[in-house]
This record gives structure tokens, C-alpha cells and sequence, in this order.
């Protein structure tokens, strides 16, 4: 099982998300999902927010463009980033 799919111009990720974290990075794969770190708590939205706001900034997209279609108050989440059509450099791991 793979951690991303394209469908209607929208890459879709399976992310495993870990608040609290030193800084905001991407690990790796973590059980068929992209495990990143976020510095932010998972208090009111917090690492959700810094969620798509770091991504958006890997990616080089507008943040407005990535929701969280899964798992809003879970560590495991589904994102849906619009207009892209191929997984970016920055996202691929064996």
C-alpha cells in the first residue's frame, strides 16, 4: 500500500503526524504513512495549522490548497493537496 495517490489533479497523503517535536520535519515512512514532526502542540488546531502551513512550504503551494480530509483529531491523517498531479521530490521515499 502506498502512502500517496493522484485523483482529480489532487495528490492525497496518508501522514502520520508527531506535535510537540524539536522542529518541523518529514522523516520518513512510518507503517504506509509519511511521518512528520511538528514543533507546534496538538492543542486547538495548532498542528494542524503548522501542518499545512509547513507543507505549503515544502511543496511551494498556497496553504488554502491542502486540506485535512481525515483523521482531524488523530495523529494519523489524509490530506488532499489540489493542482498537483505527480508526487513532488521532496515527498518520495523508497
Amino acid at each position: 500500500m502506498k502512502y500517496f495517490r493522484i485523483e482529480n489533479h489532487c495528490l492525497r497523503l496518508d501522514c502520520f503526524v508527531q506535535p510537540g517535536a524539536g522542529k518541523n520535519e518529514i522523516i520518513g515512512l512510518h507503517n504506509n504513512a509519511l511521518k512528520i514532526r511538528l514543533s507546534a502542540p496538538p492543542v486547538e488546531g495548532k498542528a494542524n495549522k503548522q501542518l499545512t502551513r509547513f507543507l505549503a512550504k515544502q511543496l511551494r503551494v498556497a496553504p488554502s490548497s491542502i486540506s485535512i480530509t481525515k483523521g482531524q483529531n488523530s495523529r494519523h491523517k489524509t490530506l488532499c493537496i489540489q493542482g498537483i498531479d505527480k508526487l513532488p521530490t521532496a515527498l518520495e521515499f523508497p
